[in-house]
């Protein structure tokens, strides 16, 4: 194997596509594009953004949603972080979007993303927000078994190489089982 070095940049693959909505002080839903964030607890997200319209939310309301960007949905879900709220107030409705009140916390669920996770506000600081989830909802449409079914959810990922929008393939194992086989 021949490596090649490229120095310190943030990639990692796959990273999600995530679509963070609040509402602001009149209650007006918002929704912006953030491409760096995972899960870091059992019930908890990080999520790395600087200062938006979405932040200066949060801190008044102390809640926001997380939905997955889908293939369905691309060209909404990116002109939510090319655009901003300061500049364009209505920009959650340019997008296409409707919101639904979370019944479980102060923000809005995106109809046309089938998938989020309900949050309050843990923490932010330095530019990370760290969210409780207290809530994953998902549509109907997206469930096999009862389950949150990722082929019918079509998940979107984001590539920081290419700046690609990139779908998901097909299943090549099983986790906390295949490796079994080693033991």
């Amino acid at each position: 194997m021949s490596r090649v070095d490229f120095g310190a940049k943030p990639w990692v693959f796959p990273m999600p596509v995530l679509i963070v909505g609040t509402y602001d002080e009149n209650g007006v839903p918002n929704a912006m594009n953030a491409a760096w964030g995972m899960i870091s607890d059992a019930n908890e997200i990080s999520i790395s953004m600087s200062e938006h319209k979405t932040t200066e939310n949060f801190a008044i309301t102390g809640a926001f949603t997380v939905s997955m960007a889908t293939e369905d949905t691309v060209l909404p879900c990116d002109y939510v972080g090319v655009e901003s709220a300061k500049k364009v107030p209505d920009k959650f409705e340019k997008a296409g979007f409707h919101a639904t009140k979370s019944s479980k916390v102060n923000a809005p669920l995106i109809d046309e993303l089938p998938m989020a996770l309900e949050c309050k506000v843990k923490s932010f600081e330095d530019g990370i927000l760290i969210g409780e989830i207290v809530n994953v909802t998902a549509d109907e449409s997206i469930l096999t078994a009862g389950q949150i079914d990722y082929k019918k959810l079509k998940p979107i990922a984001y590539d920081p190489v290419t700046h690609d929008y990139v779908a998901f393939g097909e299943t090549v194992g099983k986790a906390f089982s295949d490796g079994m086989k080693l033991k």
